[in-house]
């Protein structure tokens, strides 16, 4: 599975995020739509490569009609309370995951804006260039990862930026009140160099929708990608990074558990295994050996990542009847593997597992998706899984071609 990872260790906002989106490879086309797919009237959409602190970086600007306002106005009489917004982006011609998404986010917008100056969430006003193009950040950012198969996201510590900014209420400390609301629960980190607002409402109101938090413990990298913000600081690059990877099932460190059970009926080795991996066992093996006074017993060795191990000692003892566990950690040297998928019949998939052995790939079906082909096209499972693995085979040819 492809995950996506933030790193703002820069700062992070809409217009960053669509410029990472947009150098990780989703249609330009897409976006020069999207006003008139949201109704979001004569807006232009421009898009160029910058440099920031030598790293290149694409660059998203809305030139909306009527000025340049931002989130932090919340009174004027041209313009849209949160409620409205609400209503509009649950109206919008887009994906439900999408829509789920951009309502929340601004829904979180309203309360975080309307905690801070004492208003009700859904009478928070943004002035109408603000509200257009914070529709195009929040819709426009959700979308594109929907648009890039990707609907796991992560984000490393937020970088925060001091000093102050300036609104129409004044002067207000970095990070701005609303901002440092909708950071709540965000893992943040204050760099030295980090100068200014680094972090808009819009950009951290994303976090919390689109990410789960930190990413997991091991990853492979496939691909990174920049957007670039307004300001370009020295020393810095003032863009935010999105690296696109794959999640390693694999764990270089690894626990392993043991146990010896003598007083368990063997029909229920099963049920043990399936709740010892949906614990989040990486293997679960089991075989016959013999116990104290000649008895038959069954050990049981796992495998686990250190973060899982206390979750499937709990499983063994719960789903069995030992009364002891022994645990040890270790290093798990492992080939880097891939994922593919290929169509033995029309409409019918298997998966087939890639290692990277040193004298080349070697290729295995997956046995659940071969056993459910095979039921479905009537066909022997030896043989499914051998066209599977022929194609996959034909596929890993091609690429290399």
């Amino acid at each position: 599975m492809t995950i996506a990872i933030i790193d703002p260790t820069a700062g992070v906002s809409g217009d960053m995020l669509l410029g990472a989106i947009l150098d990780a490879g989703v249609d330009p086309d897409w976006l020069q739509q999207l006003p008139g797919r949201l109704n979001c009237g004569d807006v232009e959409v421009r898009l160029s490569r910058v440099t920031r602190a030598s790293v290149s970086a694409a660059k998203v600007d809305f030139v909306i009609p009527g000025g340049d306002t931002d989130i932090h106005h919340h009174d004027g009489h041209h313009g849209r309370h949160i409620s409205d917004l609400v209503n509009l982006v649950g109206s919008l011609p887009v994906s439900e995951w999408v829509r789920e998404r951009a309502v929340r986010a601004f829904r979180l917008i309203g309360e975080a804006e309307g905690k801070i100056h004492g208003v009700d969430p859904g009478q928070v006003h943004l002035h109408e260039v603000g509200a257009v193009d914070a529709i195009l950040d929040i819709v426009g950012v959700i979308e594109g990862f929907e648009r890039l198969g990707i609907t796991e996201v992560y984000n490393f510590p937020v970088g925060l930026g001091k000093g102050w900014v300036q609104t129409d209420h004044g002067k207000l400390p970095i990070p701005a009140p609303a901002t440092a609301e909708l950071l709540c629960g965000c893992e943040v980190i204050s760099p030295e160099y980090l100068e200014g607002e680094a972090v808009t409402p819009t950009g951290a109101a994303l976090l919390r929708v689109l990410s789960s938090g930190t990413p997991p413990e091991r990853w492979r990298m496939r691909a990174t990608s920049w957007g670039a913000g307004t300001r370009d600081p020295a020393g810095y690059p003032n863009a935010v990074r999105l690296i696109l990877a794959d999640k390693v099932a694999e764990a270089g460190r690894v626990e392993v558990l043991v146990t010896d059970i003598d007083d368990i009926q063997p029909e229920y080795i099963a049920p043990l295994r399936d709740a010892i991996m949906k614990a989040g066992a990486l293997d679960c093996v089991t075989w016959l050996t013999h116990g104290k006074k000649g008895r038959p017993t069954y050990r049981v060795e796992v495998i686990a990542p250190p973060s899982k191990a206390n979750a499937v000692a709990e499983a063994l003892f719960r789903h069995s009847t030992t009364g002891g566990i022994r645990r040890w950690e270790t290093t798990r040297h492992t080939l880097d593997r891939s994922f593919l998928v290929v169509e033995v019949a029309p409409q019918v998939e298997v998966g087939v597992k890639v290692l990277q052995a040193p004298d080349g790939p070697r290729l295995k079906a997956e046995f659940d998706d071969v056993v459910s082909a095979a039921d479905t096209l009537g066909t022997p499972a030896l043989d499914v899984a051998a066209r599977a693995e022929r194609l996959a085979e034909d596929l890993l040819a091609g690429s290399d071609s």
